[in-house]
């Protein structure tokens, strides 16, 4: 299987990268990580990056994917998935810090919330000016280069053709289908197949892609139920204030947030004990935040989009905006939502090293953690952590881990991956340890199924995963060609037009009504000297042809042979024009020997009486003879009304009338001249040269 695999890549080095079956998904970031999601795919000269985000646990140019194993300026597309920063968080730095010239969609809701979630982004980052990837203003221009696409609208850029679905997971995420020269590639980018309190599971494509990049976020865990999860999450709550104590709960301003809001909100209003006890959403975003939400409730599950028609579900009785520390009055047990969601900084961190050394008080995480960060440090319940100072503190507050996180567990994966059958499968988006147990399980699952074929590919970063599709060329053919249904067998001649991956064989005449391409003909001109008599001229391209006219032309003596090359007398001189094609290029360049031998040797250079006539019964014996032995007797036949011979191959039939010795065959030229030539050099090897 290797040598065949190297035996393939040896031939494709070989060929143009349009021509190329090569398809290469290469992971920059996310390849057995989580965070800085970006992948490559490379088919038959087209280059599509996907996402572009940032690693929450690295700073500077460290938490941006590997680009620099890429040519920014060579890609033609870029999709992004969603708002999160982890597929997000690059793009204001690739748009406005590299050479990149393509072009970049994502949905309209992702395009509002990636606004303010990157503002805020910079707001909060705790770190020197230095490691800052872009500022506000790049972030702005970078708002300029972004366009807009809706779900399941078809889009074509350069010959990609894609479109999105709805993928659950946040408000405006998309799953893209990607199609190059016949070929499929869905990738998921983060999807939820559970519809909760505000969004719809993701869907499932009717469309069967040959390649699945799917995320492995959760490996082969599964999720415990909606209603058990968030009874844990109530209940856990409900202890901590109990005790006096305060409850921190660090999310991202949008995705999570809104879920967990809606749930407390409603467990609040069921329980008046707690309506003394203050919810505080604290994120400077707050508003803009929910402006979003309200404005695409559409993009929302049904309950949503029903309960909007009685009252606002993002209008909350009993949770109250916090913008930042210095409008808090931390008096008392409280519950607090803070950003960001895994505490590097911000005042989830601030909030966090406030209330971490008192046992009252408790932290839920709420959401997937990735490592290197502060979130994923404490489910490791360490006695002591250190602050943004630098200072070691210790820890004992409760912490619970209680995931929201809208990504698929494995019955989810596996049911999608079921119900696609794709035959190639790229793990994306998890751990190593994670990615590689569902990849196990993945192939346990079908091993024995003798139905269905998938590999399943899980590349680390910068490793690409080589895949071959051998796509079948067709040709549609258009215009007067189609006018007529072509029988089994028949040979159509027009001109081959390739637009992107498709292929269309079109008559001459209608190039311009099916392209954007002109026709036009070439006309050759040729000047070669000669002094003598025109009509010995004419004499001896009689010879060479056996049927030359005479003609004007703007008030000339002119010829016209093989009823394509005019040869106008001017003074010293001949001048041949003719339209250029192969053949009557070769016409042209017999009639150029004939001017220059019978201008340059004196023996010919004498008036050649006209030939005689031969006997017509001898004449045509003989060319049922030469006939015959060109193209079999078979194919000859004598129709005794104008004294015509047939000739007959392929389906096409010449007819050559022994009066005039005129061969007509519409259906092809060529075949016409092969046996007007025959015809002419039989005729002029029986008539004798002179008298």
């Amino acid at each position: 299987k290797r040598a065949n695999m190297a035996a393939k890549r040896r031939m494709d080095a070989q060929v143009p990268a349009e021509e190329s079956d090569l398809l290469s998904i290469r992971p920059l970031g996310a390849g057995q990580e989580v965070g800085r999601s970006c992948h490559m795919l490379e088919f038959k000269g087209k280059k599509i990056m996907l996402d572009t985000g940032i690693h929450p646990g690295l700073n500077g140019l460290n938490a941006l994917p590997f680009l620099d194993l890429i040519d920014p300026e060579e890609i033609d597309l870029l999709l992004v998935s969603h708002f999160h920063l982890d597929h997000c968080g690059g793009l204001p730095y690739f748009l406005t810090k590299t050479s990149f010239r393509g072009r970049v969609f994502m949905t309209h809701a992702t395009k509002a919330i990636y606004k303010w979630l990157l503002s805020d982004y910079i707001k909060v980052s705790n770190i020197s000016s230095e490691d800052m990837l872009y500022t506000e203003n790049d972030l702005n221009a970078s708002m300029d280069k972004i366009e807009t696409v809706n779900f399941h609208q078809e889009m074509d850029v350069n010959g990609i053709k894609f479109w999105c679905y709805n993928a659950g997971h946040v408000l405006g995420a998309a799953m893209f289908m990607i199609e190059i020269a016949g070929v499929k590639i869905l990738y998921t980018g983060d999807f939820s197949r559970q519809e909760d309190r505000h969004l719809m599971a993701a869907e499932v494509p009717a469309i069967h892609p040959d390649v699945l990049i799917i995320e492995a976020t959760y490996g082969t865990h599964i999720h415990e139920k909606r209603e058990e999860r968030e009874a844990r999450f109530t209940s856990t709550v409900h202890d901590i204030v109990n005790r006096g104590g305060r409850c921190l709960i660090p999310v991202f301003a949008l995705g999570r947030a809104q879920e967990l809001l809606l749930i407390l909100d409603e467990y609040w209003g069921n329980h008046p004990e707690l309506h003394d006890i203050p919810i505080y959403y604290a994120s400077s975003l707050a508003k803009k935040c929910m402006a979003v939400y309200q404005t695409y409730i559409n993009a929302m599950n049904e309950k949503i989009r029903k309960q909007i028609s009685v009252s606002n579900p993002f209008v909350f009785k009993h949770i109250s905006n916090l913008k930042g520390m210095d409008h808090f009055d931390d008096i008392g047990p409280s519950v607090v939502m803070a950003s960001p969601g895994m505490m590097q900084s911000g005042l989830s961190r601030e909030l966090f090293e406030s209330w971490c050394t008192d046992r009252r008080n408790g932290c839920i995480i709420a959401g997937y953690c990735v490592e290197g960060t502060l979130a994923k440090h404490i489910m490791s319940e360490p006695e002591e952590i250190t602050t943004m100072s630098g200072q070691k503190i210790p820890l004992k507050c409760s912490v619970d881990y209680i995931s929201f996180s809208a990504h698929t567990d494995y019955q989810q994966t596996s049911d999608f991956i079921r119900q696609l059958k794709p035959p190639h499968v790229v793990l994306v988006h998890g751990e190593a340890n994670e990615m590689g147990r569902l990849k196990a399980a993945v192939i346990r699952e079908y091993e024995d199924d003798p139905d269905v074929n998938i590999e399943v590919h899980n590349p680390k970063n910068t490793q690409a995963v080589e895949l071959y599709f051998r796509g079948e060329k067709m040709a549609k053919v258009m215009g007067s060609l189609a006018s007529k249904k072509p029988e089994q067998s028949d040979r159509l001649s027009g001109i081959l037009v390739k637009r992107n991956f498709n292929y269309h064989l079109v008559a001459p005449s209608d190039i311009s009504n099916y392209t954007d391409l002109a026709t036009s003909t070439v006309t050759q001109r040729q000047s070669i000297q000669y002094i003598g008599p025109f009509s010995l001229l004419q004499q001896h391209l009689m010879l060479l042809s056996g049927d030359v006219e005479q003609i004007d032309v703007q008030e000339k003596p002119a010829l016209r042979v093989f009823k394509a090359i005019t040869i106008i007398q001017e003074p010293g001189m001949v001048v041949l024009e003719w339209t250029a094609n192969p053949v009557n290029d070769m016409f042209a360049d017999a009639v150029v020997t004939v001017i220059l031998k019978v201008g340059t040797d004196p023996k010919l250079q004498k008036i050649v009486p006209a030939p005689t006539k031969t006997n017509k019964q001898h004449f045509t014996d003989k060319l049922t003879q030469l006939m015959s032995d060109l193209y079999g007797e078979k194919a000859i036949t004598h129709m005794t009304k104008g004294d015509i011979m047939a000739v007959t191959v392929d389906g096409k039939t010449a007819n050559i009338c022994l009066d005039t010795l005129e061969v007509e065959c519409e259906a092809d030229e060529e075949f016409q001249q092969t046996v007007s030539q025959a015809v002419s050099r039989l005729y002029h090897s029986l008539t004798p040269v002179y008298r």
